[in-house]
């Protein structure tokens, strides 16, 4: 099969397609003939030698993907021909690729395959980290940095569904006004503007109660400080830096928590539990056509160098997909 990796850390250009031995799937596994992989943040970092696979994991980049079953270990037979989307832990910029049975949503119809590979990544991300670590509940103002990026939209869309009133962050007035209808309460351009003036004028001076937030280094502080009195800051991603300073009297006064979570190192087994939890929750409105992914541009497999260069450039607004 066709595959892209990267023989050494690098820029875009060391993205290249070779040739690979077609995977074999084991116990609870299923062979996935590949029709698109999304293209994620993570993949980037890996490119760079910032994020390794965890052990056992392939080193093919790639989290997520969509397309037909076509082979299957002990356990998983029941899957074979079916259509369906996956969160992998590696392997996706391929031809085919090797999935946990556990991972995998079905693929309704009218739902396209490129935008079934764009689905999982984020929604577990989003799923796990706003509601279940953050909490967020109808009614609920939430801060999302980064409100073109998958993740963003992707809050943005699942806000939207469940009540929630999102303000994003953008970095022009068309990525902003773009923000605005795919459905964000409020979208602040954070060159133009000061997002804790705005958020404190937007929430009438109460804060908001979520911040989801992949920038970390000196946003942390600040915000912190757009947390209502017990607000929850969780942390996906560390774009601006992994360190930061903060008072932790703040914290104790107005009884924030900070947490935060990555997803590729963690278990199949955990990551099975939130797959079933999207299936009863969110899935529905998937199947109904409410919740369909902000697209982007795709581009051929041999062409994930380009991908790269476009995520890398801050220039996409949604997911960006690979299609062999």
């Amino acid at each position: 099969m066709v595959a892209v990796e990267a023989q050494q850390p690098g820029g875009p250009e060391v993205l290249l397609p070779v040739g690979r031995p077609v995977p074999r799937p084991g116990a609870r596994e299923v062979l996935v003939r590949v029709a698109a992989a999304g293209v994620n943040r993570p993949d980037v970092l890996q490119r760079r030698g910032a994020y390794p696979p965890p052990p056992g994991a392939p080193d093919v980049p790639g989290l997520e993907i969509a397309g037909e079953v076509v082979a299957a270990g002990e356990g998983a037979t029941h899957l074979v021909g079916q259509p369906v989307c996956a969160l992998v832990a590696g392997g996706g910029y391929a031809e085919y690729c090797v999935a946990p049975a556990g991972t995998c949503l079905p693929v309704p119809p009218g739902l396209t395959l490129r935008e079934a590979a764009a689905l999982p990544e984020t929604l577990f991300t989003v799923w796990i980290n706003m509601f279940e670590r953050g909490g967020a509940a109808e009614g609920d103002w939430v801060l999302v940095h980064g409100g073109t990026s998958g993740i963003g939209t992707t809050a943005v869309a699942l806000g939207r569904l469940f009540g929630l009133k999102i303000i994003v962050t953008c970095g022009t007035a068309e990525k902003c006004e773009r923000a605005r209808e795919i459905g964000a309460a409020a979208a602040i351009n954070y060159r133009a503007s000061d997002f804790e003036v705005e958020v404190e004028q937007l929430t009438t001076g109460r804060g908001v109660a979520v911040v989801l937030d992949m920038v970390g280094g000196d946003y942390l502080p600040r915000n912190l400080r757009c947390l209502a009195e017990g607000g929850r800051h969780v942390s996906i991603a560390t774009q601006g830096g992994a360190k930061a300073e903060l008072n932790i009297m703040e914290v104790m006064r107005r009884r924030l928590i900070l947490t935060g979570s990555t997803l590729r190192p963690r278990p199949t087994e955990f990551k099975t539990a939130v797959a079933e939890e999207l299936r009863r929750t969110v899935w529905p409105f998937v199947e109904s056509g409410q919740l369909r992914p902000v697209m982007d541009r795709t581009f051929a497999l041999a062409e994930a160098s380009a991908a790269h260069a476009r995520m890398e450039a801050g220039e996409h607004v949604g997911k960006i997909v690979l299609v062999p």
